[in-house]
Parts: C-alpha cells; sequence; structure tokens
C-alpha cells in the first residue's frame, strides 16, 4: 500500500492523522445480516435495499463490527481484497443517500443461500432501505393479441 500525506481530518467522534476505514464487500449483498450493526459503538452503518455500508465520516476505526459479520464482508480499508477495491467508493458514496441502520434486524429469509454465492456485485441495489418501491412499468404488448387485422396510423 502507498502512504498518502494527508491532513488530519475530522472522523465521527475524534480527529485522526490517517483516513482510513472499514468498507462492506460484495458478500454483503442480497444477506444484509445485522449483527455488524448491533456493536458498532457510533451508528456508522447506513442500510440499502440488500445491504449495508459504512459510512467513512462516521466509522471510528474500532473494528468490533468485523468478526460479528457471518460473511466476512467487513475489511479495513488498507486489506480490502483487490478485486473489492471498488466497494470502498460505493461505501462513501451509498452512506451519503442511505439512511442510518442502528438496530439488529432479521436477515431476509433467504440470506443463508445466498451467503454462499459469490458473484452478486450485479445485484446490488442502490436504493436506500427505506426508498419507495416503484411499481414496474406495464409491459407492452407483444404481437397483435386480437383477431383483427392491424391497422396502421
Amino acid at each position: 500500500m502507498v502512504e498518502v500525506d494527508r491532513p488530519p481530518v475530522q472522523r465521527g467522534r475524534r480527529s485522526i492523522d490517517v483516513c482510513m476505514t472499514f468498507v462492506v464487500t460484495e458478500s454483503c449483498i442480497k444477506c444484509k445480516y445485522t449483527d455488524c450493526v448491533d456493536v458498532c459503538p457510533v451508528d456508522a452503518f447506513r442500510e440499502g435495499k440488500n445491504m449495508l455500508v459504512i459510512d467513512p465520516d462516521e466509522c471510528i476505526d474500532c473494528a468490533v463490527c468485523v468478526p460479528e459479520c457471518p460473511v466476512e464482508a467487513i475489511f479495513a480499508e488498507e486489506d480490502v481484497p483487490s478485486d473489492q477495491q471498488d466497494f470502498i467508493a460505493e461505501n462513501a458514496t451509498l452512506a451519503r443517500k442511505w439512511p442510518v441502520i442502528a438496530r439488529i434486524k432479521p436477515a431476509p429469509p433467504d440470506a443463508d443461500e445466498w451467503a454462499q454465492v459469490r458473484e452478486k456485485r450485479a445485484l446490488l441495489d442502490r436504493r436506500g432501505a427505506k426508498d419507495a418501491v416503484s411499481a414496474a412499468p406495464e409491459a407492452p404488448a407483444v404481437g397483435n393479441t386480437t383477431d383483427e387485422e392491424p391497422r396502421c396510423a
């Protein structure tokens, strides 16, 4: 890892010299276990429709969430696997949009099945947990569904 000179930043409730946080990665998608939320002392977790992220501005780098994640989706920023590096930016971006989750919730009913799936990146739903579910537009009719001859306009 390349060291970068960065000024001290205010993160959560303290000023620190190194800009480092914890990051939720792909394994969380469609699992959304909230064991990590229950132990976070600063409410740094944000909830999306099918994933959690960590707000880097709130995280105090305590690491108590890491061993709580049953799918091992949480890493220190400096330890994020190379194929998961884009989740550093995803956490920061989505944390600004998604609501705080401060209490444990039941996991989705199919979470245990999704925990075994590795390639889930394309399934990330970027809507926040409280965003309204928009009705899917009605599919246009395909072909002629009547016995009439088609009419030209």
